[in-house]
């Protein structure tokens, strides 16, 4: 009976990573999971990542150690307020503090060195060019960049034996086809968590961006979000 190829799953936690932990595997891949502590405040998020991959019978889950407070440059990595409630959030005419420098970058490098250790040739991240914060390591253009930066750097796609392609299936989905594409596959958004502020126990704040982008997906697929009925709607 032929095995399944391996693919390598970027799994934060976070609606859009889940959703494309659950393409992936409906593509016939075994999904690799790869989540990361960067030193995040929201690194509550990783328990998500650890529950989605266990629903969803991840054998190889691999929590990479990194620390990006070193370099600070955001408020997810370090002082400073997440901002709530911005105005700009649809427009894009501004980057946000919670934009991560080179965290994309940092992130599928790694992907790119377990691919190349587990032999295989795909690489799945769930990045979003439409309804997003305006980060710009999310665009398609960057991840063309990447993936052929990424042929060019590797010992396997150096001798010709593996090309390796980045997958970004959600990169031109509004939230709710995201939404409405793992509902289809069976996704429990209850296992996720998006907010980049969370309480202790893991309570969205519902007003930070990635809280609000969630908020527009369900709303706009005319469903109600399960993690706000766990942890109740008010």
């Amino acid at each position: 009976m032929p095995t399944s190829p391996r693919a390598v799953v970027l799994l934060s936690g976070g609606l859009d990573s889940t959703t494309v932990l659950a393409i992936a595997k409906n593509r016939g891949y075994e999904p690799c999971a790869l989540s990361f502590r960067y030193g995040q405040r929201h690194a509550i998020e990783l328990d998500s990542a650890r529950r989605v991959a266990r629903a969803f019978g991840v054998k190889n889950h691999v929590v990479a150690e990194i620390d990006l407070r070193v370099f600070g440059g955001s408020s997810l990595t370090g002082q400073a307020e997440v901002p709530k409630d911005r105005a700009a959030l649809e427009t894009h005419e501004e980057i946000p503090s919670t934009y991560v420098p080179a965290r994309n970058t940092i992130f599928l490098s790694f992907a790119l060195a377990y691919a190349e250790v587990l032999g295989s040739a795909d690489i799945f991240i769930g990045v979003n060019a439409l309804d997003y914060s305006g980060y710009p390591d999310c665009r398609p253009e960057y991840i063309d960049a990447f993936e052929r930066m990424a042929n060019l750097a590797t010992k396997t796609g150096v001798e010709g034996r593996t090309k390796l392609v980045i997958h970004a299936p959600l990169a031109r989905m509004t939230k709710a086809d995201i939404v409405r594409t793992g509902i289809s596959l069976g996704v429990d958004y209850a296992l996720t968590s998006s907010c980049y502020d969370p309480g202790v126990d893991g309570r969205p704040c519902r007003r930070c961006d990635s809280c609000r982008l969630r908020a527009k997906g369900f709303g706009e697929a005319g469903m109600e979000d399960p993690l706000l009925l766990r942890f109740g709607s008010g």
